[in-house]
């Protein structure tokens, strides 16, 4: 049996925003933090509740624009911890979100930017951090001797096409408000491109 101090893995991986098979898999394949001392009880596997947190966190961030895109979130939440187990990396966490890359209203990163134990954040591209002002967080982490990695620092043309109509869209909804904005925007670019 064990303490009270610990949870089920499964409960562990929801509180971190991960699906309990990837738990598994990390702990199968020994790429879970070693803070969180695993123990196997049966076919229940067993982690510390909270494990103290040591200085100098890496964190992932993985984030989706909107709601039709949540299947996207978890693939790449778990692109982050395979990129930290092939790297070596001792990831303590990846925090999920589902917001605009413009809005700087998103209450998991602001959180995480706050926590001054947070060292180092690791995104899949750079946008998916933020649209615009990555080179103000890189500051940031760059202040606490911490750094932004990003696996993939490539960017889509694609993305450019998106950024543009997200640009124009939150103008649009500035000057005629929310309701008509999307449409003012779309006419604006197909202005432009026709």
């Amino acid at each position: 049996m064990v303490s009270n101090n610990y949870i089920r893995l499964s409960q562990w991986a929801a509180q971190q925003g991960m699906h309990r098979m990837t738990a598994w898999r990390h702990h199968n394949a020994g790429t879970l933090p070693p803070e969180l001392q695993p123990k196997r009880v049966g076919n229940i596997i067993y982690v510390l509740a909270n494990p103290q947190a040591p200085a100098g966190r890496i964190v992932g961030y993985a984030r989706v624009s909107g709601a039709e895109q949540k299947p996207h979130l978890e693939n790449q939440a778990n692109r982050l911890w395979a990129y930290a187990g092939q790297q070596g990396i001792l990831l303590d966490q990846v925090v999920s979100e589902t917001a605009s890359g413009l809005d700087d209203r998103r209450p998991r990163l602001r959180k995480l930017l706050g926590e001054p134990t947070v060292q180092t954040i690791i995104v899949e591209h750079r946008e998916r951090l933020a649209r615009f002002g990555v080179g103000l967080v890189e500051s940031m982490l760059e202040a606490r001797g911490g750094s932004l990695m990003v696996i993939d620092d490539a960017e889509v043309s694609g993305d450019l096409v998106r950024d543009m109509t997200e640009i124009l869209t939150c103008f649009c909804a500035r000057l005629y408000g929310r309701r008509n904005a999307a449409h003012r925007a779309r006419r604006a670019i197909e202005a432009v491109s026709g």
